[in-house]
């Protein structure tokens, strides 16, 4: 992988100025303090919705000038901030490694765009990570998605850290389960009319099922559909 190619680093971190976002040098070692250089919430490489990137000025512009002198305060400006964090990591996917400053624990921990956890590291995940390229894809007793490392696997595991809606969850789990119905009846009755015909159908079903996982995945991952095998 190139320098180029490299996730960019992201801090949000809220201070009162015309951003709480700002990043660093290439090749800077991301200290916190190496973040320098800021990042408007207009900025084109973001493509922010309006209203996370309102919720972020609004969070910014919320923290006192001096800082904070109530304790309890602090603690709803952080967790209001690190919501607004996750939102970001998630909306920015693997092309952005979120950190959020947590200014009543001193932390600068790193935003999962997966799981949405903070952890200490970025590859706390290990090998392999969240799939960044998923593969819809019908087979007898399979499961309806695959990625390389995960080979088969549920739309709701939560390794994958999909975070599909329930409603889409649902329906690639029937999808997988017509699909071992239509193989054991042919299994049954030998009817290779009657199969095609129902594999046609679910042909149909699994393109748009697909297209709707692309739409509901965050940014950086990408969606193809491997038909039924």
């Amino acid at each position: 992988m190139s320098r180029d190619d490299d996730p960019r680093h992201l801090l949000v971190r809220a201070h009162g100025g015309a951003s709480p976002l700002s990043t660093t040098a290439p090749g800077a070692s991301a200290d916190p303090e190496e973040f320098v250089y800021e990042v408007a919430l207009d900025d084109p490489r973001l493509g922010l919705p309006d209203g996370l990137a309102e919720r972020l000025r609004g969070w910014d512009r919320a923290r006192p000038g001096g800082g904070f002198t109530d304790r309890p305060a602090l603690r709803r400006h952080a967790e209001r901030g690190l919501a607004a964090a996750q939102d970001l990591a998630r909306h920015l996917g693997p092309g952005w490694v979120v950190r959020f400053w947590d200014e009543q624990h001193r932390t600068a921990k790193f935003v999962c765009w997966g799981c949405r956890q903070l952890h200490w590291t970025a590859d706390a995940h290990g090998t392999p990570p969240h799939p960044r390229h998923v593969v819809v894809e019908g087979e007898y007793k399979w499961f309806p998605l695959r990625a390389d490392g995960f080979g088969d696997f549920a739309p709701d595991d939560p390794a994958a850290a999909l975070g599909l809606p329930e409603d889409l969850v649902r329906e690639l789990h029937r999808w997988a389960k017509d699909i071992d119905s239509v193989m054991e009846t042919w299994l049954r009755d030998r009817d290779d009319t009657a199969r095609e015909a129902a594999y046609e159908r679910l042909e149909a079903e699994g393109e748009h099922l697909a297209r709707r996982v692309a739409d509901a995945l965050a940014p950086g991952r990408t969606v193809t559909y491997g038909g039924i095998g």
